[in-house]
């Protein structure tokens, strides 16, 4: 990565931390003059600002009203970005259903990853949060997403990520659909265990492993 790129993203990043639109905007414009991939300035620049604040709320430096003005920053800077983000890479722009289980509130990450799957071109129903299992298997059946996106927080509710595979294995509909998590208490190790189909640490590497698994699954629908 060159070093005007490294420059204008690390530039995004520190104006959603600081809660600068106006920053945001203008560097934002400075990517697209300079013609840079416009979703790497989102997963590289926005996105990790935008955690960077996060965890500045979990630690108590940050409140509500600070992380709403970093959010506002960050959709000022994407709303820039969106229009030139390349979208060939999502087959037919399926259908996400993301949310976060039943018992947990927690909605920052799951927030984020639903703000960069559909700046990547998906379509994302997301359900909020305190979801429970089944109806997570209602809206995939209903809305014919492609790929379902759990999250969690808590090690308390980890079990409900387990309980929508069981579900869908249940209901006979486990290879309609691709399963992946996510979550400060899940691994890669959790997530085989429960059969989910993939498991992504933050943002961009849900977005990578979205792109493939919605691949995977035209591939098999085609």
């Amino acid at each position: 990565m060159s070093d005007t790129k490294i420059t204008l993203y690390a530039a995004l990043s520190d104006a959603v931390v600081e809660m600068d639109e106006e920053r945001a905007i203008t560097t934002a414009q400075q990517v697209v003059a300079q013609h840079f991939d416009a979703y790497e300035a989102i997963a590289e620049g926005l996105a990790p600002g935008m955690a960077r604040a996060g965890q500045l709320f979990e630690e108590d430096e940050y409140f509500v009203p600070e992380l709403l003005l970093c959010a506002d920053a960050m959709y000022a800077g994407i709303n820039v970005l969106q229009p030139h983000v390349c979208r060939e890479d999502v087959p037919q722009q399926q259908t996400v259903v993301i949310g976060v289980i039943e018992g947990d509130t927690h909605d920052i990450g799951k927030n984020l990853v639903k703000l960069m799957l559909a700046s990547a071109g998906f379509i994302v129903i997301d359900l909020g949060r305190d979801v429970p299992p089944q109806r997570f298997v209602e809206t995939a059946r209903e809305s014919g997403a492609v790929l379902i996106a759990l999250s969690t927080l808590m090690t308390t509710t980890m079990d409900g990520l387990a309980e929508v595979i069981r579900l869908l294995e249940r209901n006979k509909e486990r290879d309609q659909y691709k399963v992946m998590v996510g979550g400060a208490p899940i691994s890669l190790a959790f997530a085989k265990k429960i059969g989910a189909d993939g498991y992504a640490r933050d943002a961009s590497e849900a977005v990578r492993l979205a792109r493939q698994l919605v691949g995977q699954a035209v591939a098999h629908t085609g």
